[in-house]
């Protein structure tokens, strides 16, 4: 069985959680062009490496981001998402 470390809860089966995307600056919807609009909403990376992603625990209702090698799907860690951060 696959366990994801959820920061408040800890320890959990991967079946309590689902995938929310990858963490990426939203661009102004007031100032953006159509062009960064639509490359912010259909576009991803797709490179391999560590990504950054959102998670849900689905029992306790919590958010939070995953560092994932997306080459080993390994979690390198998982945490509370702060505005202080910056993707």
């Amino acid at each position: 069985m696959k366990i994801l470390t959820c920061p408040v809860n800890g320890p959990r089966p991967i079946q309590e959680f689902t995938y929310g995307g990858e963490v990426r600056d939203m661009p102004c919807p007031d100032t953006s062009t159509d062009t960064q609009w639509a490359d912010y909403i259909f576009n991803r990376t797709g490179e391999p490496g560590v990504r950054r992603e959102w998670w849900h625990h689905g029992p306790s209702g919590v958010w939070f981001v995953a560092e994932r090698d997306i080459i080993g799907d390994n979690v390198l860690k998982t945490y509370l998402w702060s505005a202080r951060e910056t993707p």
